[in-house]
Formats: structure tokens, sequence, C-alpha cells
């Protein structure tokens, strides 16, 4: 997207667009993402497990009304795996159909066979290489912060040509640059070189007003007062000695799974019932179980 492509007009609209999918930004989160968009510069999410990275990329794909490519990186990934492959068994199966019939008295060029098993019907498509050919789309790559330093190299070019050249087929140049949303928990520092290439934002967890908007705005049928107590319960859950704090998605999970079972507020026995779908570890539910008195106090 650039000054003269359709979308959101100001930040704002972008906000009011974005609060159509269910998710609420802030002035600062809808700036940022509005200057990535118009200024066809990777969007770089960085922040707590749970803080709504991922589904701000979701967001802005219904918004946008493009498909999202996800790229989930993980140790070890390599461009192979987020680019492309070949299709090696249809390849083969090609190959094996070819000397048939040259075995029944056709002709077999070799150099005819050799580019025919490098057509278009044989390229497997990986993320990359679907968000450069589908236009418009969104692009996520959740948590870079796993990949290690030579798929940061390789990102790095792809994101500054928006192209990509397969030896065997030739050069892949997006025609519409892909909206860019990359996320990273920190679990470790990801380098300067591509930070550099992106518009940076830091995401915090919500405070408990915004947090019972995003409830009232995503599970409208749960009723106030359990909305308001689960989310003052995740603020202090949040506060607490966890393995895993709770994110956002846990709030509105646990949420539904009370709504689910008639309960109209949060009581020790409807939260002692339902912590699964908040908490994630065992530690980190018995340590909860024993303290839900003071958790539920107002």
């Amino acid at each position: 997207m650039n000054d003269s492509a359709p979308g959101p007009g100001s930040p704002a609209e972008l906000a009011d667009a974005l609060r159509a999918t269910g998710y609420l930004a802030d002035d600062g989160l809808a700036t940022a993402t509005y200057l990535a968009m118009r200024m066809n510069r990777p969007l770089f999410c960085e922040g707590e497990p749970g803080t709504g990275k991922t589904a701000l990329a979701q967001a802005l794909a219904q918004t946008l009304d493009a498909p999202l490519i996800r790229l989930q990186c993980h140790d070890g990934i390599d461009a192979g795996q987020a680019l492309y492959d070949w299709d090696f068994p249809r390849q083969l199966l090609h190959l094996r159909t070819l000397e048939a019939a040259s075995g029944r008295g056709g002709e077999f060029d070799a150099d005819a066979v050799e580019s025919s098993l490098y057509d278009e019907r044989f390229l497997l498509a990986r993320p990359i290489l679907q968000a450069l050919r589908t236009s418009p789309s969104v692009l996520l790559i959740d948590e870079i912060d796993r990949a290690d330093d030579e798929f940061e190299a390789f990102l790095l070019e792809v994101l500054t040509e928006h192209a990509v050249t397969i030896p065997e087929f030739g050069e892949v140049r997006a025609a519409t640059p892909p909206v860019v949303v990359l996320t990273s928990n920190r679990t470790r520092e990801v380098h300067d070189a591509l930070k550099r290439r992106c518009l940076y934002l830091w995401l915090e967890h919500p405070g408990i007003e915004r947090e019972i908007e995003i409830l009232h705005s995503r599970l409208p049928d749960v009723p106030e007062r359990l909305a308001a107590s689960v989310a003052r319960a995740v603020q202090k859950l949040r506060h607490a000695d966890l393995i895993k704090p709770p994110g956002v998605a846990e709030t509105l999970d646990w949420a539904r799974a009370l709504h689910l079972i008639g309960a109209r507020h949060l009581d020790p026995e409807s939260a002692a019932r339902t912590l699964g779908a908040v908490l994630k570890y065992r530690e980190d539910a018995d340590r909860v179980h024993k303290q839900l008195d003071t958790l539920l106090a107002s």
C-alpha cells in the first residue's frame, strides 16, 4: 500500500476498521500500523505473549479483505521452508511418463524434458512466495525471535526487494508489496539490521478498562458483572509469580468458559472449575488454587 492505495485514510479510520473486527487499537498502535501500510514498511511487533501481536495481523487481513498468509518461525527454519520447494514425487512421475512415451517411439529431447520438470505446476509455493504472488495480502512472520541469524539475513533481502529469484524458474516480484507483520516474544534480540527495515511497535497487556471493553466487543453475551470480575482477576494473575501469565486470548477463553457453565459472576467455585481456560501449567494452577479468595477479593 502506498500513498494513493485504497484503504483507511488515517490512523483513526484504521482504528475504527480494526474495531469492527473486534480488535481494539489505541492511538499509538493504530498510527504505527497505518504508517507501516502507507510507507510499505514491515511492522515489527514485540511484546509479551498474549498481547495481541498475531491478532493484529489477523484483524488487518479482515480489514483489508485480503488473505492472511502465515509463516510460523521455529528453530532451524531455512529459506526453503519459507520460500518454495519443488514437488519431487510429481516431477518423478512426470519423468517416468515421458520415458514411457519415448519407449513407445516418441521423441525424447533431454533439454525439453529438463525444462518441463521445472514448470509452475511442480512449484510448491511456501508462505513468502505465496505472499509475493498474491496481491493484496497480509504476510504474518510469527515469532521471528525463534529463527537464527541466517534466516534473518534472508528475510532482510526479501523484505527490501519484495522479490525473489528462483534459479530454475526466474524472478517473482510482488505487483503490490504485501502488508508485513513480524512478531517477537523477545526470547532473544533480533538484529538491528532487520529492525531498521521495519517500523517498531511494543505491545503491552491492556489495562483493566480496555480489557473489559475487549470482552464486551468480542463476547457481547457475557454479563457485564462477569466480564468485569474476569478482567480484574486476570490483571492480578499477570502480577503473580506464574510460569505463563495469561494473555488476552486466555481472558476471552475464561470468560467464555464461565458463561458456558452459567456463571453470572466469578466466585471461588466457578473459578476453580474453569482455571484450565486461563492457566496452562499445573504449577500455576496449584499456586492459584491456594489463593483464590485473595485473587477474587475486590
